[in-house]
């Protein structure tokens, strides 16, 4: 069966229709599910009805600074999702939060949620207790301690003055006159 060239020309509407319509109807035979993006699946209990979200879009950005990336770059999420166009795990982050925050969440019940999936990892910085402290004194312990080994060498090192041994005065063989010509010169330069 051949197609002569107006036949198939006439054909491409209808077959753009066809192809339009199938879609819709598909559509139509699904029920829309409410779900998390990403590593964040199993989290469908923790959307709560709430009609306002719980933060402007200047605090979700804030809130999205915190939380690190887990594609393995080193930037946070909003970072990431806005530079780096080639990871697919930000965008599923940044939708997680997304939902979160339209549930009605606040920032430390979301960084809750995240830690709980991801662990401590997902912090840009460690929270403040238990042995964390320790990453957070210790430079600070070092520098100091540093600088007092520093200045106990530095004084150890210093150079110390040569011992001047008193010397006697020695006997100048010269008559009067010529010192108190002597001391006359001294004082007119002076």
């Amino acid at each position: 069966m051949s197609v002569s060239r107006r036949q198939f020309v006439l054909a491409i509407p209808a077959l753009g229709l066809a192809a339009a319509a199938l879609p819709q109807k598909i559509r139509a035979a699904q029920a829309p599910v409410r779900t998390f993006n990403g590593p964040m699946l199993a989290a469908n209990e923790v959307y709560r009805p709430v009609t306002l979200p719980s933060m402007k879009d200047a605090e979700r950005d804030d809130l999205e600074h915190q939380i690190h990336c887990q594609c393995g770059c080193n930037l946070d999420v909003y970072t990431c999702r806005t530079t780096d166009f080639a990871c697919s795990v930000s965008p599923a982050m940044h939708a997680d939060v997304l939902g979160l925050v339209a549930g009605g969440h606040t920032a430390p019940e979301i960084l809750a949620a995240f830690r709980a999936v991801y662990g401590e990892k997902v912090l840009m910085a460690p929270v403040r207790s238990g042995f964390n402290l320790v990453g957070y004194t210790m430079p600070f312990i070092v520098l100091g301690a540093g600088a007092v080994i520093v200045g106990a060498l530095i004084k150890r090192w210093k150079p110390r003055a040569p011992v001047v041994s008193p010397v006697g005065a020695k006997q100048i063989e010269a008559t009067a006159g010529e010192l108190a010509e002597l001391d006359a010169a001294v004082r007119r330069d002076a």
